[in-house]
């Protein structure tokens, strides 16, 4: 890679071009924390172009109009090599950030190709040696040994949380001054409001106590464990769930909630526009995933206000909790610590957060951190990015 564009060259963001890279607008935690990204650089008045392999995903419509969408239509990510290397030739962004691993080794190897001159910065979600420990493709299972090979042509690698850095730190030979933790801007200045909205589901409005669990409908979720639970909780007192999210074990999950007896008692009403009105109205959110990133849904639970219950997975839920200081913690696969623990919940011996539990991942913040990795710590008001 070319020597780099020097970073105290830039007197103000006005007209500067910044590229954000992913696969598409999917329903997840990346995919989101790429959109409001793209949205806050904007708002410090950076031209922001959102470079997606196709511009698809529930998630689309979210997109701030003032922010340019690129689409380079590819059927696949591996597809939009040709086109993203494109992009950088004609637009040459001032820096590059990257979401999702596939997607970072695509960006990765496009910038070597043509020499791109920018900061790459690329951002990993999940604690990737137990997406490949769980991975049913090829590529899954192999990605450790990918990321250890291209990761290293990045100025920075971005981990969500402690835990996903900690397992990045252990498989690849990367230098620790490369290694960086910065959260998702996950908490908006529209979460708040957006939560205030009226629910249409009527459970919400008939005086039952409500569990909400948000995520995709897959194995990684481990919603079979909640269902299991929930059962136990119900067979003692009355009590509802929901589970927002699509995925492919719907029929599998609503079989289990028949063969438990609680079906009367559980919804899957899908992907909803709004979660966040669900979650300010119920009794608990719970967590139960065998292994994440840094869930981004507990963090909007916690902006939310409502008490928390999470397993103690890898990574993320022990670093977000403060070590259960901020919500309830509970074993992976613990059925019957579930149960206690949504019992605790409606008994009201769970606590609401505090403000403080939520304030680390707020937009501005998260902003001010990329702005430090991309341009040599002129972020957070230096004269550089004056207006």
């Amino acid at each position: 890679m070319n020597e780099k564009w020097p970073i105290g060259d830039l007197p103000s963001p006005s007209g500067a071009r910044l590229a954000i890279f992913a696969p598409s607008m999917a329903q997840g935690g990346a995919e989101r924390g790429a959109l409001k990204l793209a949205e806050g650089l904007m708002r410090r008045g950076f031209e922001v172009d959102l470079v997606l392999a196709a511009a698809e995903g529930p998630r689309l419509p979210e997109v701030s109009p003032d922010v340019r969408i690129v689409d380079l239509r590819a059927r696949r990510v591996l597809t939009s090599l040709p086109r993203l290397i494109a992009y950088l030739r004609r637009e040459e962004p001032l820096a590059l950030i990257s979401y999702l691993d596939h997607a970072n080794v695509i960006a990765l190897t496009a910038c070597r190709l043509v020499r791109y001159r920018g900061r790459v910065v690329v951002v990993e979600q999940n604690t990737l040696s137990e997406a490949a420990k769980h991975g049913k493709s090829r590529r899954d299972r192999l990605m450790p040994q990918i990321v250890r090979v291209a990761y290293p042509r990045a100025d920075y690698v971005v981990g969500v949380s402690s835990g996903v850095v900690d397992d990045l730190a252990r498989f690849t030979s990367l230098p620790a001054e490369k290694l960086k933790v910065v959260f998702n801007p996950i908490v908006t200045p529209d979460l708040k409001e957006r939560a205030k909205e009226p629910v249409e589901h009527p459970w919400f409005t008939d005086g039952s106590k409500v569990f909400v669990a948000v995520g995709r409908l897959r194995p990684q979720k481990d919603f079979r464990t909640l269902l299991q639970a929930f059962s136990r909780v119900r067979a003692a007192r009355p009590a509802r769930l929901v589970i927002l999210g699509e995925g492919p074990e719907r029929s599998e999950l609503e079989e289990l909630a028949r063969e438990l007896g609680i079906a009367d008692d559980v919804s899957l009403p899908g992907s909803v526009e709004n979660p966040y009105a669900y979650l300010s109205r119920a009794v608990a959110f719970v967590l139960s995933s065998r292994w994440e990133g840094l869930p981004t849904v507990l963090i909007e639970a916690l902006a939310c206000g409502l008490p928390v219950i999470a397993t103690d997975c890898p990574s993320g839920p022990r670093e977000i909790l403060a070590d259960g200081r901020y919500g309830k913690l509970v074993g992976v696969n613990a059925v019957e610590d579930l149960a206690t623990a949504m019992e605790e919940a409606l008994d009201g011996r769970l606590p609401r957060p505090p403000d403080e539990s939520w304030q680390p991942y707020e937009l501005d913040a998260v902003v001010d951190e990329f702005l430090r990795l991309m341009f040599g710590g002129r972020a957070n008001g230096a004269p550089a990015f004056a207006g």
